[in-house]
C-alpha cells in the first residue's frame, strides 16, 4: 500500500484533525513536517506527536521532495498569502474552508493562482457518511428531480455546499432573503468540553431562503447545534418522485407502489461483534449507499470526511482522479454565504452576480 506524505501549515485546532487521522491511518498517511511559526507550540507538537516542525515557509519549501502536497490550516484571514506562495512554487495545496473571508479576497486569490496550479479545498460536509449517503440516493434518480431542500445541519458556506450539491445547481443567479431570531438556551458544551456551571445564554437562529430559478432552499441554523445536547440537526430533500427526511427515505417505484426505508448506520464492534470498532457504512434496504473508505480506522464522522478529502487529494495529485472540490466551487459557496449573511443582517433581498470563477469554469 502506498503511503501519502503531506505537510501542514498551521498548528491549531483544525490541524489536530489531520494529525489524529494520520495517527489512526499509518498505512495511508504520514505527516512529513508542519510549519508552525510559534516555537513553543511547535516544540510541543514535536514532543506530543513526534512530527518534525519548521518555523518559516522557506524551510518548508526546501523539503518538497519529502511530501506530495501541503494542507493549509491557518486562521481564515491568513490563508491567501500562504496559498499563493505555495502555488507559485508548484506545490499542490489542499486548503481549509473558507478560501478567503470576503469577496475581494476570493477574487484576488482566484486571480493569483498560476496556470496549472494543483489546488483543492477540504470541504468535508459532502463526505460525512450520512450526507454522502443522501447525495448518493439523490444522484441515483430515485427521488426524481430535486426542487426543494431544507437545511439545518451546517453553518454558512458548509450549508451552502450541501444545498448546491443536493439541488444540482452550479453558478446560476440566486435570490436570497433572510432574517435572524434571538432567543435563550441553557448553557451547553463547547470545543473546550462540557459546561462548568448552570446558566442561560443568548443564541441566534439564522433563517434564509435561496431561490435558484425554480429550485428553493431553506437555510435554518444556530451554531448551538454543533455542540448542544438539546438542539438537533434536521434536513429535508424533496424530489418529484420522493423525499428524504433526516434518515428516512420515501419514493415511488411506480405510480401505485411507494417504498419507505431507513438510511441505517452500520457500525462494527457492537455487542458480540469482533470485527473491531469502526463505522462501516450506510445501508438502505438491500443497497449500500455509502461505504467508509477509511475503515477500519476508529474515526469520528468529521474525521472520516476530512480523511476522505486527503484520500481524494492523494489521487488528484497523482492524476488518478480529477477535481473533487475546486477553488471555483469553494469560492461560489463562500460568496453565496456572504450574500446570505448580508440578507440576514439587513433584512433586504440580495441577488448574486456572476463572478470570475463562474465565467472561467463554464467557459
Amino acid at each position: 500500500m502506498t503511503i501519502t506524505n503531506f505537510a501542514i501549515v498551521g498548528g491549531g485546532w483544525r490541524a489536530e484533525f489531520y494529525m489524529r487521522i494520520a495517527k489512526a491511518m499509518p498505512d495511508h498517511f504520514c505527516i512529513s513536517t508542519m510549519l508552525v511559526r510559534n516555537e513553543e507550540k511547535g516544540k510541543a507538537i514535536e514532543e506530543q506527536w513526534g512530527i518534525c516542525t519548521v518555523r518559516t515557509m522557506e524551510e518548508l519549501i526546501v523539503q518538497t521532495e519529502h511530501f506530495d502536497f501541503v494542507v493549509v490550516a491557518v486562521a481564515k484571514g491568513g490563508a491567501q498569502g500562504v496559498i499563493s506562495q505555495l502555488s507559485m512554487n508548484k506545490i499542490p495545496v489542499l486548503i481549509e474552508t473558507p478560501p478567503a473571508t470576503d469577496l475581494n479576497g476570493l477574487v484576488a486569490l482566484y486571480h493569483s493562482m498560476p496556470k496549472g496550479a494543483q489546488l483543492q479545498v477540504a470541504e468535508q460536509y459532502l463526505f460525512q457518511p450520512l450526507h454522502a449517503a443522501r447525495i448518493q440516493l439523490v444522484s441515483s434518480g430515485k427521488l426524481g428531480d430535486i426542487s426543494h431542500v431544507q437545511m439545518s445541519v451546517a453553518h454558512e458556506y458548509h450549508g451552502i455546499s450541501l444545498i448546491r450539491q443536493l439541488l444540482g445547481v452550479g453558478f446560476e443567479e440566486v435570490t436570497i432573503r433572510g432574517e435572524q431570531i434571538q432567543s435563550l438556551i441553557s448553557r451547553g458544551p463547547s470545543r473546550d468540553g462540557g459546561p462548568e456551571t448552570e446558566g442561560v445564554v443568548e443564541t441566534s437562529q439564522q433563517l434564509a431562503t435561496l431561490r435558484f430559478g425554480n429550485k428553493l432552499a431553506v437555510y435554518d441554523f444556530s451554531r448551538d447545534q454543533y455542540f448542544s445536547w438539546i438542539r438537533r440537526s434536521r434536513i429535508v430533500i424533496r424530489g418529484s418522485q420522493g423525499e428524504i427526511v433526516n434518515e428516512e427515505a420515501s419514493y415511488l417505484v411506480d405510480f401505485n407502489t411507494p417504498v419507505h426505508m431507513d438510511l441505517r448506520r452500520v457500525d462494527k464492534g457492537h455487542g458480540g461483534n469482533l470485527e473491531g470498532y469502526y463505522h462501516k457504512g450506510i445501508i438502505a434496504g438491500e443497497r449500500w449507499l455509502y461505504l467508509n473508505p477509511t475503515a477500519p480506522a476508529r474515526l469520528s464522522d468529521e474525521e472520516i470526511a476530512i480523511a476522505t478529502s486527503l484520500l481524494k487529494m492523494a489521487d488528484y495529485v497523482t492524476g488518478a482522479s480529477g477535481s473533487f472540490y475546486s477553488l471555483a466551487d469553494a469560492a461560489q459557496d463562500q460568496y453565496l454565504s456572504l450574500l446570505m449573511l448580508e440578507a440576514i443582517e439587513t433584512g433586504e433581498t440580495v441577488v448574486s452576480t456572476r463572478q470570475i470563477w463562474a465565467m472561467e469554469e463554464e467557459a
